[in-house]
């Protein structure tokens, strides 16, 4: 948890948190509105300004439980000329953005070499944007995985689809809440080997 950390990893940990959020959702709006759909736009939603973007209770479950959301941006599905794949590219774009920043930061680690707690913040705001784009990878609503994997299914397996769409936040909860209260993380599990070979693709680490 994230308030028990010390101070000094606090303050460096939170604007990192909140950026790759930020970026993230801003990600999303992006694509949409090049795509066709202003409904972001018109919302306030293409901005990087933090406010705009963050959600109180998800905020709050950052600092207290070491996971946390912003609010999802606004799509309407209707401004796109190509619904199903333009959508897939929309919920693309978040991890896609995550992966982007990682890399730059890694690229700095690689170019700069150890800048004391320069390189540790670096360090930091790698592997949290590796950790979310990975993360929101799975296949399991609300995450962006499912948009995309439900645009690959949706016509092969409908009932997939439909059931995932119905329990899949349920089943997500279960898994977060499973790994805070005991010593074996299943998101972790299934996360971790990505995380581990993007740090040393982008960082070396």
């Amino acid at each position: 948890m994230l308030f028990r950390l010390p101070p000094e990893v606090l303050i460096m940990l939170i604007p990192v948190l909140l950026f790759a959020l930020v970026f993230h959702e801003f990600s999303h709006g992006w694509v949409a509105n090049k795509l066709g759909d202003p409904t972001a736009k018109y919302a306030g939603r293409l901005t990087l300004n933090p406010m705009a973007h963050l959600d109180m209770f998800g905020s709050l479950m950052i600092l207290f439980v070491g996971f946390g959301w912003a609010k999802p941006v606004p799509v309407d599905s209707r401004y796109l000329a190509n619904p199903r794949t333009d959508m897939m590219k929309i919920a693309f774009a978040g991890p896609a953005a995550n992966l982007l920043l990682a890399f730059v930061a890694g690229t700095l680690i690689r170019i700069t070499g150890y800048m004391g707690a320069f390189t540790t913040m670096l360090m930091m705001f790698t592997q949290i944007n590796i950790m979310l784009a990975v993360f929101n990878m799975i296949p399991i609503p609300p995450l962006d995985g499912s948009q995309i994997f439900s645009g690959l299914m949706v016509r092969k397996n409908p009932d997939l689809v439909m059931k995932l769409q119905m329990y899949g936040p349920q089943i997500l909860m279960g898994l977060i809440l499973f790994g805070m209260f005991t010593s074996f993380s299943p998101i972790w599990m299934i996360i971790s080997p990505f995380v581990n070979f993007f740090m040393f693709l982008f960082a070396g680490i």
